[in-house]
């Protein structure tokens, strides 16, 4: 009677030893749901899957300021009549001055209106750097572009401002219902 007792238990023992180890990953890799082909491959989720479903959005990239620049430069390209010495000149005068415009937000030890004169102040130096490289006839026509651009810049804002009202508003009605 004690070997059938002995032998019941020594299996249920190595059934439970065997469960344990494959809830935590049967020694590969490190825990839930890493034991079948890597993250969440396995049956379950694992932590960073569920994370995802759970946290607010969080913030978006940040696009690199070489991008951004490359693109305003390409839309001014055609209206200013930019040749590709101009463009490349033009393209490193606005990404250095976007990073140091990032540089000037992030300064916490200024106000507020000190930060408002220091980016008006950097947007001066900026246009005066850009017109350097530019002819009479190239400067009026930029200046025009960057009265459109502001203009383009500020209409966005707006259509921004206006669609996260309204989804606002949606949002209000939705828990109502």
């Amino acid at each position: 009677m004690k070997l059938i007792q002995s032998f019941f238990l020594l299996v249920f023992t190595l059934l439970s030893l065997n469960s344990v180890s494959a809830q935590y990953g049967n020694g590969y890799n490190n825990g839930y749901g890493n034991g079948y082909g890597g993250r969440g491959g396995g049956m379950g989720m694992d932590r960073s899957m569920m994370q995802g479903s759970q946290s607010s959005p969080s913030k978006p990239k940040e696009v690199p300021v070489e991008e951004t620049a490359a693109k305003i430069v390409e839309q001014m390209k055609p209206e200013v009549n930019l040749d590709e010495l101009q463009v490349i000149a033009i393209t490193n005068v606005l990404a250095d001055s976007m990073r140091e415009q990032g540089v000037l937000l992030k300064n916490e030890s200024s106000s507020q209106d000190q930060k408002i004169e220091q980016i008006n102040a950097l947007r001066e130096v900026t246009t005066k750097k850009i017109t350097a490289f530019l002819n009479p006839a190239q400067i009026e026509k930029y200046t025009t572009f960057m009265a459109n651009f502001k203009e383009i810049k500020k209409n966005k804002s707006k259509k921004k401002k206006e669609k996260k009202e309204v989804k606002e508003d949606t949002e209000e009605i939705k828990p109502a219902e």
